[in-house]
């Protein structure tokens, strides 16, 4: 914590004075007394014990009593067997609310001069965003956000899932059964338009596939490929994805339209670019609900056939190996991975080729030397191969590779599927989480005097503030439900709660219409205060540690415990009606800062505050 360095360097002159040693000050850790005991923050003594061959209560008394002599800010201490609790002056508090006061971005750290880019979202364009992805946007938006509080130059991208047989079913389905109709024509948002059209593929392809088994042709292969004790049913189950590759028409017809695509047709190419128009208008009005947004798009169309140049110089420096059928491979046993093909046999890429290529092609664009991607924990071993190629390729920006590997997340009602079309589309998750913080201000009635519009806008910051922070709040590795009506209790560890605490302040301070006043004469602190002032000068730390893990639930944790804190301040110390005029000044000026604290730090998650709620 940078507002104790002074005490830290007087801890050193201390120990150099008592003990004639000249102590690292990485071993001198100060953290906040526990409330069980007397003091304001704690020095582990207990590393110090070996090298000075004394007790830890004798040296924990001996430098207490040197830093009561010297330091301007130590005004008591005691010691609690290997623990020096030393106790700081008003003037020290008072100093670091002034600081915390003048600094116009508290919270922002010096600039480090380095670029980092941050990939999320990455979705497909057969189907609209849905809950996962609302995951993993939240997560790598806050990422980059957090990044560059710390002083990071931030690039924002994505790599969307432009081609591929996926795409070609919502085409073909359009194109069999669409009769012409758009997103204009029919009303329907452009990403939900063709998603509705992949759900048909696959409705239409199940209701072949479903007559097909009963035809001769099924019969025979079922006789005769079926295990003995193997259903009807489950051979089926199984067959599936052979039956679409070796006899389906509706497989043949998608995968024609996937070659005619690769050979560049052209009707084919622009049904393409029309249908993927339709969905890219669509993710720009889910992100603009979500308040996100791109530096740069990479689509896999232009980037699938990246890769094979790294793949011959790796061939070259003897990192690949060439099998007998011309493809080519990495052994990464001695890495405790397997055998990993880059190359097939034919020449094609293959998607670890790709990302090879679309990496390095970053690194030329940018010249980032970290990298972030936002991807769930199903693809954690693609992530492992690929950084540990890179490594062996040598490649500049290898050593600041990162996985943001995240869980999955579920509801309360259960898993879902694309294709079947039970997945939960964001705009429709938004919408409920938003109808929920409605009907919680409705049953509390608490705007009811601002305006129809300012209502509806103050609704929208709660509902979308409930679902982001219910989403980063988890610790990203770990796999979450998703409950809307829990997300917005004001009375939770919810992102309306922290709100509360932010539009309480606010409504404080506009009572306040004389000002704040001086408190350079305030003595006698409440403990209360020093918990609270303890917290937002821990905030930069806090911001610094989020940066370094890539990890949004650190900040989000912390916003909680300091809105809690707060809440519990505003219960038991009077602000406005403060015994003193130096203490309601005080009070007042620790609680905006306070509230600069929280919006900054809900602003790291993309979070807005209100006004009112």
């Amino acid at each position: 914590m940078k507002f104790l360095e002074e005490v830290i360097n007087e801890l050193v002159v201390s120990f150099k004075a008592v003990y004639g040693v000249d102590v690292d000050v990485h071993k001198l850790l100060l953290s906040p007394t526990k409330k069980e005991f007397d003091g304001d923050f704690t020095l582990v003594i207990f590393p110090f014990v070996k090298d000075l061959r004394k007790s830890p209560e004798q040296i924990g008394d001996e430098i207490g009593k040197h830093m009561v002599q010297i330091s301007s800010q130590v005004q008591g201490y005691n010691v609690i067997k290997g623990f020096l609790n030393l106790s700081l002056s008003d003037q020290f508090w008072k100093a670091n609310l002034d600081q915390i006061v003048d600094t116009s971005l508290y919270g922002n750290l010096e600039a480090k001069h380095e670029k980092v880019m941050v990939e999320f979202s990455s979705p497909n364009t057969n189907k609209p965003l849905h809950l996962g992805h609302i995951r993993n946007i939240l997560l790598g938006w806050s990422c980059a956000k957090i990044l560059q509080a710390a002083g990071y130059e931030v690039i924002k991208t994505q790599i969307i899932n432009d081609r591929g047989i996926a795409v070609c079913k919502s085409m073909l389905a359009w194109s069999l059964f669409g009769d012409g109709k758009t997103p204009e024509s029919t009303g329907i948002k452009g990403d939900h338009f063709v998603g509705d059209y992949y759900v048909l593929f696959e409705t239409k392809f199940q209701e072949e596939y479903g007559e097909w088994q009963s035809t001769a042709e099924g019969q025979t292969i079922f006789a005769t490929r079926a295990d003995l004790d193997q259903s009807e049913a489950a051979f089926f189950k199984a067959y599936k994805n052979d039956y679409f590759n070796n006899y389906s028409a509706l497989g043949k017809a998608a995968k024609e339209m996937l070659l005619a695509w690769e050979a560049g047709d052209g009707p084919t190419v622009s049904l393409w670019k029309k249908m993927n128009a339709w969905v890219y208008a669509g993710f720009e009005e889910t992100y603009d609900k979500l308040l996100v947004n791109f530096d740069k798009y990479y689509y896999e169309s232009d980037t699938y056939l990246l890769g094979k140049d790294a793949v011959k110089k790796g061939l070259d420096l003897g990192v690949f190996y060439q099998k007998e059928d011309s493809s080519i491979w990495i052994d990464l046993t001695d890495a405790g991975m397997d055998h990993k093909l880059v190359q097939r046999r034919d020449g094609t890429s293959v998607y670890m080729t790709q990302d090879i290529g679309t990496a390095q092609l970053r690194y030329q664009d940018f010249g980032a030397t970290k990298m972030i991607y936002t991807v769930a924990d199903e693809q954690d071993y693609h992530f492992q191969v690929l950084f540990e190629i890179m490594k062996r390729l040598k490649e500049p920006f290898a050593d600041g590779l990162f996985h943001l590997s995240y869980g999955m997340v579920d509801l309360p009602t259960g898993k879902m599927k694309s294709r079947e079309g039970t997945v939960v589309d964001a705009d429709d998750l938004m919408a409920e989480v938003i109808a929920e913080a409605k009907a919680a201000s409705d049953e509390r009635g608490e705007i009811a005097e601002i305006s129809a519009a300012e209502q509806q806008e103050t609704i929208r910051k709660i509902g979308i503030a409930a679902l982001k922070f219910f989403m980063i709040k988890v610790h990203p590795k770990k796999r979450m439900t998703f409950d809307p009506k829990e997300s917005v209790d004001m009375q939770g560890q919810t992102g309306p709660y922290i709100q509360n605490a932010y539009v309480r302040i606010k409504s404080i301070l506009r009572r306040a219409n004389d000002g704040f006043g001086d408190y350079s004469t305030y003595n006698e602190l409440e403990d209360q205060e020093k918990v609270l002032l303890t917290l937002v000068m821990s905030y930069p730390d806090v911001v610094l540690e989020a940066a370094n893990g890539y990890d949004p639930s650190t900040i989000a944790n912390f916003c909680y415990s300091l809105a809690k804190e707060f809440h519990k301040f505003y219960h038991d110390i009077r602000i406005l009606g403060a015994e003193t005029e130096n203490a309601k000044s005080f009070r007042l000026t620790l609680s905006s800062v306070v509230a600069k604290t929280l919006q900054h730090g809900m602003d790291l998650l993309g979070i807005e505050m209100p006004e009112k709620m």
